[in-house]
């Protein structure tokens, strides 16, 4: 398997990064020579490497190398370097423009990569959504991610875990923003009624096993503004607080909390984690319409069973257990009617 962008972290980037970034004074060649324990001819190399992938360094003779600015990029470099995860920590893959991070991330998964291997990209030409949906992914703004798990468990634990995802993006989106958004079943993030973020889980079974899982997260971040059949449904971080974020500070928030929450779902505290989802929840208590390809499905959100699934009550009193669908408001009735 080929990749066309820049796949995992090299160790001497990492050491010539951490050199440059350590004193915000000008490295000499030799310094960073001995750091990475390579000539100065391979320094040369991985310095123009680095500002190939958007690093500004400045050369000066007899001084040496300084770091004038750092990309806004979801690079191996940026992102795993002070990761504090054990398990959830690369590889990281990276790409300037890809058809799906999900598609890759399936593929990279059933050629055998291991839990934790993330795919990264600046934008998505095909990136989706539940249901199919097109996910509009423009380049440097978003959040474009998708993660390899191997879980031992079986596919009906999927749904559980896919609202666990939910309440790692919260935690996340509050720690690295100050923003809390809200969660519209199963794993929508919402601010200010508006959609924020989403999550994507397709998995591949054997027997009655998870294979793999991947899990991919679609957050807006510094979207400036949103195409017209878009601006009433969808927001941005940006917008929401009015200023931008870091990126590689979201994701690495994302994971840590992720990893927390994914060891206590394996050691069978789904329990905890779905007490904290209804904490922000929007859905429960809604009269909801669910669509199900023809199927139609209209009653009150009464309660999220302990599997992830939601239960709808209708009219007549009947509760009908739902794991997927489109959810909506019914606009044929209001909260108490």
């Amino acid at each position: 398997m080929s990749f066309s962008d820049h796949e995992a972290a090299d160790p001497g980037l990492v050491a010539i990064l951490a050199a440059l970034k350590a004193g915000g004074t000008p490295v000499s060649g030799e310094s960073l020579a001995a750091v990475t324990g390579v000539s100065r001819t391979a320094v040369w190399k991985r310095i123009n490497r680095l500002k190939a992938l958007g690093y500004e360094i400045a050369a000066a003779p007899r001084q040496g190398y300084r770091l004038l600015a750092v990309p806004d990029k979801l690079l191996p470099e940026e992102v795993l370097p002070g990761l504090a995860t054990r398990r959830l920590r690369g590889p990281l893959h990276h790409f300037e423009v890809i058809g799906s991070t999900n598609d890759l991330a399936k593929e990279l998964a059933a050629g055998g990569a291991p839990e934790g291997t993330l795919v990264t990209a600046e934008g998505q030409q095909a990136g989706r959504g539940r249901l199919g949906r097109q996910w509009l992914s423009p380049p440097g703004v978003g959040l474009y991610v998708s993660l390899v798990l191997r879980p031992n468990l079986p596919p009906t634990e999927m749904p559980a875990l896919t609202l666990t995802t939910a309440v790692a993006g919260v935690r996340a989106v509050r720690r690295a923003t100050g923003l809390t958004p809200d969660i519209k079943w199963p794993n929508d993030l919402l601010l200010d009624g508006k959609k924020v973020a989403g999550v994507l889980t397709e998995m591949e079974t054997e027997s009655d096993r998870i294979r793999y899982l991947v899990v991919g997260w679609g957050l807006n971040v510094n979207n400036a503004g949103f195409p017209p059949d878009l601006a009433d449904i969808a927001t941005s971080l940006r917008l929401a607080a009015g200023r931008t974020f870091s990126r590689v500070a979201i994701l690495r928030a994302w994971l840590e909390e992720f990893e927390a929450l994914y060891e206590r779902f394996l050691a069978r505290d789904f329990p905890a984690i779905l007490r904290e989802w209804r904490e922000h929840n929007v859905t429960l208590g809604q009269e909801v319409q669910v669509r199900q390809g023809d199927r139609l499905i209209c009653g009150r959100a009464v309660e999220v069973d302990e599997e992830g699934a939601l239960l709808v009550e209708q009219p007549a009193g009947r509760l009908i257990r739902v794991v997927s669908g489109e959810i909506t408001p019914d606009p044929g009735r209001g909260p108490g009617q």
